[in-house]
């Protein structure tokens, strides 16, 4: 079932995200919504908090190389840890399905370490680097209640104030 995503700047998107306890047939229930809710919108990451669901939980499924993106490669990742790796960062242009429109280049660690559970509650470890450690970086983020526009120099963030005010007021003349 399609969920709806929330978007800025709605407060919800600021909540901490609680940790899943039970791992039962709802919680399987949230995570084939979100698949198919963020297959719909075109992304490759989504906090449940973006479907205004305060649970530590998000999902992440980056292109292939043959620019494919694969369920078998869909990452479901339940009450996380990140340990950075070393301190080398990168930068990388990101987008937001709750920030619509808006892509800006921010920086993350390159190589981290990923402790969770699985939809099932076994304990798992994944190495990543590169554009797959960006995303999962991005949506951790989410379940504290961050937003990527956070992360942006005071002057991108001046941008993107005006970018929004300016889509806000245009919204409200349309008919």
């Amino acid at each position: 079932m399609l969920r709806k995503i929330i978007t800025y700047p709605n407060p919800r998107l600021f909540l901490t995200s609680q940790p899943v306890k039970e791992f039962d047939e709802e919680l399987f229930k949230l995570l084939d919504d979100m698949y198919e809710t963020m297959i719909a919108s075109n992304g490759v990451g989504l906090a449940a908090i973006q479907i205004d669901i305060a649970l530590r939980v998000f999902l992440v499924n980056i292109l292939d190389e043959n620019n494919e993106q694969k369920k078998e490669d869909l990452l479901e990742v339940i009450n996380p840890q990140i340990i950075p790796l070393d301190e080398e960062m990168i930068t990388c242009t990101e987008g937001c399905l709750s920030v619509p429109d808006f892509f800006e280049e921010v920086k993350r660690h390159n190589r981290i370490l990923l402790k969770y559970q699985d939809r099932f509650g076994e304990f798992k470890e994944l190495e990543a680097q590169g554009f797959l450690a960006v995303a999962i970086q991005h949506e951790n983020d989410h379940l504290n209640g961050r937003l990527f526009i956070e992360k942006l120099s005071f002057t991108k963030r001046q941008k993107f104030d005006k970018e929004f005010k300016k889509k806000k007021k245009n919204h409200k003349k349309e008919p």
